[in-house]
C-alpha cells in the first residue's frame, strides 16, 4: 500500500510546535502522516530520511525567528532537497517584508502571520489551498490517462494539449522512445495506424479520437441539461468564467459552452505575477481550475468539446447552434470567445503544421524540451511568461523580437526577469524568413530586419505568441470592425451598424448590435488583453445582463 504523503511542521518552541501539529492532525491526520522539529536543523535530517525511504512531503510548515537557522533559511534548502512541496511561513508581522522577498528568492508558496486562532478561520483554508494544489500536482498512478503516439505527431499533441488543459493526469508514451508503449500497444491488439491510443482507466482504448469522444469517454459533459437558460456565455475564458461565477451565484440558470477547454489563452500562462491577491503569482492553470471549481459549487454548467457555428434570434429567445446540429437555448448570450495567436504568415509552415510550429504553449509542455534549444516568437506578456517556463527546462531558449525593444509590449518585472536569466537569448528586430525539414520541424531561416540579412539555424521547437484574431466568425450579423472584434454599446451606436440597433432604448455597455447578445473579454473592440480586466468585464456584464432580463 502507499503510505501517505507528510507534513512537516517546524518551530523552536515545543509547545507551538506540538499546537501545530495538533490542529494540522485534527484536519488532516486521515491522509496525511504529520511529524514536527523543533529546529531547522532537525527538519532538514528528518527530510533527507523521508526521502531516502521515497516518501512523499506535501508541505513544510516552518516559524520564521528559530535560533541558528531562519524558517527561510530552511525552506530554502527545503526547496533544494524537495522542489515539488509546498511551503508555508509563519512569521510575525514585522516580518513582512522578508516573507515577501521569499517569494521571489526562494518560491515561498504563502505566508501567514502567528497566532492562527481559530485555525478553521486562519490556518485551514490556507492549508486546504496549498494541499489541493500539491494533490493536483501528483495524481495516484492508477488515475492516469495514458497516450501513445508519435513525439511529431499533431493528433498526438492536440489531445496531450486537450487533456492538460482540461486538468486530465495523463502520461505520455512515445512509441519511439519507451518500451512501455510499444508493449502496450501489443496488449491492446492495435497497430501504428491506431495511434495516437488514449488508454482510460476503467475504460476501453480509443484509437485517434476525436476531444467529443475522448470528452464523453472521460466522463466530462458534453450536452446541455435543460431545454432553457437565462444565460449561455460562449467561451470558458477568464471572462466567460466570471461571468459563470456570478451568473450562478445570483440565480441565474447557467451555461458556459466551451471548445477546446476552459482558461483561454491565459490557461497557457505558465504564471501570472500581478494578478490582485497572489503576490507569489499563480499559473494560469490553477487560475482556470479553481474558477471552474468556484462556477459549478454555484450550480453553472459546462459543456465541454462543442464548437459554437452560430446562433439565431427565435422571438425573446437566443438560440446558439452548436456542430453536430445541437443547439441551447437562452434568453441573454455572453459572448466571450476571447482570440486565438495569429498564424505565422512564413513559407512551409503549414507544409509542417503541428510538427515542430506551435501556438501558445501550456506550461507542461516545457517538460518535452529538457535540453534542447527552444525558439519563441513574440513580445506579449504571453510571451515572456513562456520564455522563463521553458528557460527551466531548455539548454537555451532565444526570444525572436519583431521590434527594437522588449518594453513595448511586455511588462517591466517580465523584461527584467528575462535579462537577467543566462540562457535566454533575445534577438530584436528579427523575424522567421522560413521553417524547413523532413517530417518535422528541422531548421528556421531568421531574418534581421534592420539589414535583410539571413542566418538559418537548426531547431525542433518553435512556439508562436504573436497577435490575436478574435473567435467572432461565428456570430453572423452581429456588428464587428474591420478585424472582427465586437462592438459594444457606444463605440457600437457610433459605427454604421448603429443606425440598425432596433430599440428606443440604447444599448447597454456591453451589449453588441443584437439585443439581449453581449460581449466580455478579449473579444471587444479596444479591450485591455489582461485577465484582470477580462474578469472585471465578465463580472459586469451580469449587471447588464441582469438589466436587460428586466426589460423583456
Amino acid at each position: 500500500m502507499a503510505s501517505k504523503p507528510t507534513i512537516l511542521a517546524v518551530d523552536d518552541d515545543p509547545v507551538v510546535s506540538q499546537a501545530i501539529v495538533r490542529d494540522l492532525r485534527k484536519r488532516y491526520g486521515g491522509e496525511y502522516r504529520l511529524v514536527s522539529a523543533t529546529s531547522g536543523g532537525e527538519a532538514l535530517a528528518l527530510l533527507d530520511e523521508l526521502i531516502l525511504r521515497d516518501r512523499s512531503v506535501a508541505l513544510v510548515v516552518s516559524d520564521q525567528m528559530m535560533p541558528q537557522m531562519t524558517g527561510i533559511e530552511m525552506l530554502a534548502e527545503v526547496r533544494e532537497k524537495s522542489p515539488e512541496s509546498k511551503l508555508l511561513l509563519l512569521t510575525a508581522y514585522a516580518d513582512t517584508d522578508v516573507a515577501i522577498r521569499a517569494i521571489n528568492d526562494i518560491a515561498l508558496d504563502y505566508y501567514m502571520f502567528k497566532p492562527w486562532d481559530p485555525p478553521e478561520e486562519q490556518l485551514y483554508p490556507v492549508v486546504d489551498g496549498l494541499l489541493d494544489d500539491w494533490v493536483d500536482a501528483h495524481p495516484p498512478e492508477t488515475s492516469e490517462v495514458r497516450v501513445l503516439g508519435h513525439r511529431w505527431s499533431e493528433r498526438s499533441y492536440e489531445i496531450k494539449t486537450f487533456l492538460a488543459r482540461n486538468h486530465v493526469p495523463y502520461r505520455w508514451l512515445d512509441l519511439e522512445r519507451d518500451e512501455e508503449a510499444r508493449l502496450l500497444l501489443d496488449l491492446a491488439k492495435r497497430t501504428a495506424d491506431d495511434l495516437p491510443l488514449v488508454l482510460v482507466p476503467d475504460g476501453d482504448s480509443l484509437a485517434s479520437p476525436s476531444t467529443r469522444d475522448l470528452a464523453a469517454a472521460l466522463g466530462l459533459r458534453t450536452r446541455a441539461e435543460q431545454t432553457l437558460y437565462d444565460l449561455c456565455i460562449v467561451g470558458a475564458g477568464p471572462a466567460g468564467l466570471a461571468a459563470a461565477v456570478y451568473a450562478a451565484s445570483e440565480g441565474l440558470s447557467t451555461v458556459v459552452v466551451e471548445r477546446d477547454a476552459p482558461g483561454g489563452q491565459a490557461a497557457q500562462s505558465a504564471s501570472i505575477e500581478n494578478y490582485l491577491g497572489f503576490p507569489k503569482g499563480l499559473s494560469g492553470a490553477d487560475l482556470t481550475h479553481r474558477a471552474v471549481a468556484q462556477a459549478a459549487r454555484f450550480g453553472a454548467e459546462t459543456v465541454l468539446a462543442s464548437g459554437v457555428t452560430g446562433f439565431e434570434t427565435r422571438g425573446p429567445v437566443r438560440a446558439v447552434l452548436l456542430e453536430g446540429g445541437d443547439s441551447i437555448e437562452a434568453r441573454a448570450v455572453l459572448v466571450a470567445t476571447g482570440v486565438s495567436y495569429r498564424r505565422l504568415d512564413a513559407p512551409g509552415v503549414e507544409e509542417l503544421g503541428m510538427r515542430g510550429v506551435y501556438y501558445g504553449a501550456s506550461a507542461n509542455e516545457a517538460l518535452q524540451c529538457e535540453g534542447e534549444d527552444v525558439y519563441i516568437v513574440g513580445a506579449a506578456n504571453s510571451a515572456g511568461q513562456a520564455v522563463l517556463n521553458f528557460a527551466r527546462h531548455a539548454r537555451r531558449v532565444v526570444m525572436l523580437v519583431r521590434g527594437s525593444e522588449l518594453e513595448a509590449g511586455m511588462s517591466q518585472y517580465l523584461v527584467d526577469r528575462i535579462r537577467s536569466t543566462p540562457n535566454v537569448e533575445v534577438r530584436l528586430n528579427t523575424e522567421v524568413g522560413a521553417v524547413s525539414g523532413e517530417g518535422h520541424l528541422e531548421r528556421l531561416t531568421l531574418v534581421d530586419r534592420a539589414s535583410g540579412d539571413e542566418e538559418e539555424v537548426r531547431a525542433s521547437w518553435l512556439f508562436v505568441f504573436i497577435g490575436a484574431t478574435p473567435r467572432t466568425d461565428w456570430v453572423g450579423d452581429v456588428a464587428r470592425d474591420a478585424k472582427g472584434f465586437l462592438l459594444t454599446g457606444q463605440e457600437m451606436m457610433a459605427s454604421p451598424s448603429g443606425e440598425q440597433w432596433p430599440l428606443p432604448r440604447p444599448p447597454f455597455a456591453l451589449e453588441t448590435s443584437v439585443p439581449g447578445v453581449f460581449a466580455a473579454g478579449d473579444v471587444r473592440q479596444d479591450s485591455m488583453k489582461r485577465v484582470a480586466s477580462a474578469v472585471g468585464e465578465g463580472a459586469m456584464s451580469v449587471y447588464l445582463v441582469h438589466r436587460y432580463l428586466a426589460t423583456i
